[in-house]
């Protein structure tokens, strides 16, 4: 590690101050260490105590250089021409440096505090060094209950200042995770999970899986990183995939039932729809109750016209009725009379459920994930407020957190769809119920933005879409401008930190992940090329060679004794 990490270094003298109130400017002939995303300070006296007050460059503008003609030869080093009529090529270049002040570090508080003391002209600005970084950046120190290491600063050598999570923060007020296609959003919350499932965390976590991408965190089970000898502790991993997701038509809302409905069902047939699910949740409040039991209700306001001239509902009802039977009353459906999938069965302490969502088309994962929510926030609060019965579906005894993948999905900017509601009920109450969301998207400009708002924990990652980036601008109050600027140079595995999940917005590398990374994108070509070798060609031949082959007659049953053999 260089010496200029591990001491602070003087790096620059003030200038003055800002455009802003809370920026100083300071000069410097340093091109490599006083760059975008670095943290300086300078000393200044608080009462009797001498504080170091700390601040993230934002802006750097070179204000003297060689001249033009001395660069305009690229045969000719500048160095060589200054050295000849007396200069020192190395330090003829002067940068102005802007720097937005955080303040001094409180240890009893554990957060910065800006005491509104701005320096002098004349003084000397220092480089932080690694020690003085770790110890004020994080919240939290890697290990420690409730953290989460995810990387280290990208200014510094890789892991000379690691950065670290609060998980209480980032699960109470929730995350956003941003980034376009390929910049490593998958990868960064496979990270974080891996942190909630240490001995140190034991969280009760669900990923909501619409591309099949999580299965990989099954690694977990196996590694001894994620045990605890001393109680026994070992995370469990499981896997439902769309076979066995299954929703309880009981559970659904008015809301949701006409929402899966095609489009074309006439206001005339929500009408009958509505009268029948309200007359159904009346006379059978607190029971079970199924999909045929509301087309009964259904059939049941059906009549033909009469002599007096009253006219006839029978087409509107038969057009619902198939409607209805189009929707729910087919093979495999994941609506179910009786069967859902428990909530202590997909939340427990020290257990990452995964729920795969790739074979179930959008709008019924839409209704699956607001059906979800609505009985995890509905079950907190009854456990919370004292009103859930011990070992019923609607205990849940402990904070549970739920990551969101595609989070556009499910709370669409400009639509209204069934899970949006419910989303922004748990973003604005959850914190007093213990239910934390996390969002991943890689188009925060589709995502509604009051959702986005209310995360208050943000990992962006490169976004170069200008309508994302505005969106992520407007929406997003913890980093700064500058830091947002920077959201198109970040490459692959580094992101901007920001909110009440880190003491202050940094400039993150994200660590190496434990697992496999289970969203890595095909390579096309490799595969195109392996097509065409002696050993898939010799699989392709065996297989059709067993297309082609007659079936086997079946076996004669012997039977013994009355058991077959």
């Amino acid at each position: 590690m260089s010496e200029s990490n591990t001491t602070d270094a003087l790096t620059g003298t003030v200038k003055g101050p800002g455009e802003r109130p809370h920026e100083y400017l300071f000069i410097t002939a340093d091109n490599v260490r006083a760059r975008i995303g670095e943290f300086v300070y300078y000393a200044a006296r608080d009462g009797r105590e001498e504080r170091r007050i700390i601040g993230n460059v934002t802006e750097r503008r070179l204000v003297r250089n060689l001249p033009d003609t001395f660069l305009s030869d690229p045969e000719t080093p500048p160095s060589v021409v200054s050295s000849l009529i007396g200069l020192d090529g190395d330090g003829c270049e002067l940068y102005e440096i802007t720097v937005e002040t955080i303040g001094y570090f409180h240890p009893g508080l554990g957060d910065f505090v800006n005491p509104r003391i701005p320096p002098r002209p004349g003084d000397p600005v220092f480089l932080a060094s690694s020690e003085t970084l770790a110890d004020c950046l994080s919240p939290r120190r890697a290990g420690e209950v409730g953290s989460a290491h995810v990387g280290s600063l990208l200014t510094r050598e890789a892991g000379a200042v690691p950065v670290v999570l609060s998980i209480k923060d980032v699960v109470s007020t929730h995350l956003a995770i941003l980034a376009s296609t390929g910049s490593g959003k998958s990868y960064t919350a496979g990270v974080l999970v891996e942190e909630l499932m240490r001995p140190y965390n034991r969280a009760a976590v669900l990923i909501v899986d619409p591309h099949g991408e999580y299965d990989t965190m099954r690694a977990v089970e196996d590694d001894p990183r994620f045990r605890d000898e001393r109680d026994g502790y070992r995370p469990e991993v499981r896997v439902f995939t769309h076979e066995r997701v299954k929703v309880r038509f009981s559970s659904l809302t008015e809301a949701d039932v006409k929402y899966l409905l095609p489009e074309g069902t006439s206001e005339k047939m929500l009408h009958f729809l509505s009268q029948a699910f309200r007359q159904l949740t009346a006379t059978r409040r607190g029971e079970l109750w199924g999909y045929h039991d509301l087309r009964d209700e259904v059939k049941a306001q059906k009549y033909e016209g009469d002599a007096r001239g009253e006219s006839s509902n029978a087409s509107s009802i038969e057009g619902l009725l198939w409607r209805l039977d189009m929707r729910f009353d087919k093979p495999n459906s994941i609506f179910s009379d009786h069967e859902h999938i428990p909530l202590a069965e997909m939340f427990r302490p020290g257990r990452c459920t995964v729920l795969q969502l790739s074979d179930i088309e959008q709008n019924e994962q839409q209704v699956v994930v607001a059906t979800l929510l609505r009985r995890v926030n509905k079950a907190r609060m009854a456990t919370v407020r004292g009103e859930a019965e011990s070992g019923s579906d609607s205990h849940l005894p402990y904070p549970v957190f739920t990551l969101l993948e595609e989070a556009h999905r499910f709370a669409p900017a400009g639509q209204t769809v069934v899970s949006t509601n419910i989303l922004k009920q748990i973003l604005s109450e959850g914190r007093k119920f213990g239910v934390g969301i996390g969002l991943i998207t890689q188009r925060p400009g589709k995502l509604d933005q009051d959702v986005l708002s209310q995360c208050m924990t943000q990992v962006i990652m490169r976004i170069v879409n200008p309508v994302d980036q505005d969106t992520v601008a407007k929406s997003v109050e913890g980093a700064g401008r500058q830091l947002l600027a920077e959201l198109p140079a970040l490459t692959k595995g580094q992101a901007v930190i920001s909110g009440v999940g880190v003491n202050t917005p940094v400039m993150c590398r994200v660590r190496e992940r434990i697992t496999k990374h289970g969203g890595e994108t095909f390579d096309a070509p490799t595969e195109w090329a392996r097509w065409h070798t002696p050993e898939e060609r010799e699989h392709r031949e065996q297989d059709s060679a067993v297309l082609a082959a007659p079936p086997a007659k079946p076996k004669k049953v012997e039977r013994v004794r009355g058991f077959q053999i």
